[in-house]
């Protein structure tokens, strides 16, 4: 395929699906991932899209492609993140399969776990290690370490959640967006995100109010897929959404 054609085919499925991956594009145009990263690289300098980690996202879309670290996450809205801390471990039940996300907010949850009598499994290093020290039965995912969310990514941690079957689980955002869905901005992580997403019978995400309308580079699930549990909802598109749960 010539290098223009590819170029029109890439901005074209960009402008319907406003963000899309490495992964996609070599799949949909039969190009090596080398040829589509250099696609990429040409068409961001050009300005033609916006080259993010894992691939490329429509110029016009509010991008936030910078993951704060563990400890910039734990100094905002810390009231906010425990109160829907708080709302989300109500919802468990005695003998619940629980998936719990990497992330601060999911990481409140654990004070108000403790003593129910569940299994916990997590790709959060310190939420499993304070749930084991809690005396909580606790599963932890392998695979590579992030250092910046301290979250176990990548194939081996994809495989291991392929065979499970939660009764529920809670998961963080970087992002919500009433078209892109949810958002975070590495490609791995979203990955992670995604399978256990798809691996949950009920399926919560914990979202202070500041990050609605924010997109991150990589979409892990649709706003129709989830519940969302929030301090409060913006006014404008999300308002009337019946998905959103505000914690009281």
């Amino acid at each position: 395929m010539l290098t223009e054609k590819r170029y029109g085919m890439i901005l074209e499925l960009l402008e319907k699906k406003r963000t899309i991956t490495v992964t996609e594009l070599t799949e949909l145009l039969h190009a090596s991932e080398s040829t589509i990263r250099r696609d990429l690289n040409a068409l961001d300098q050009a300005g033609k899209l916006v080259k993010v980690f894992g691939g490329a996202i429509a110029v016009d879309l509010p991008f936030h492609p910078e993951e704060p670290s563990v400890a910039q996450k734990m100094e905002l809205m810390q009231e906010e993140k425990k109160r829907i801390a708080g709302y989300a471990a109500n919802l468990i039940k005695p003998d619940d399969f629980i998936y719990l996300d990497a992330g601060t907010t999911t990481g409140f949850m654990i004070d108000f776990i403790v003593g129910k009598n569940v299994t916990i499994v997590t790709n959060a290093v310190d939420h499993a290690r304070r749930l084991a020290a809690a005396g909580m039965r606790v599963l932890l995912i392998g695979g590579e370490l992030k250092g910046t969310t301290e979250a176990v990514v990548g194939n081996h941690a994809i495989l291991s959640l392929q065979d499970y079957h939660f009764s529920k689980g809670f998961f963080g955002t970087n992002g919500i967006s009433k078209k892109e869905g949810l958002t975070t901005p590495d490609y791995n992580e979203a990955m992670v995100k995604k399978t256990a997403v798809n691996s949950c019978r009920e399926r919560y995400v914990l979202c202070d109010s500041a990050k609605f309308g924010n997109i991150s580079s990589v979409t892990f699930a649709p706003l129709n897929a989830v519940k969302i549990i929030t301090d409060k909802v913006p006014a404008g598109t999300f308002a009337e959404n019946r998905n959103i749960i505000v914690a009281f």
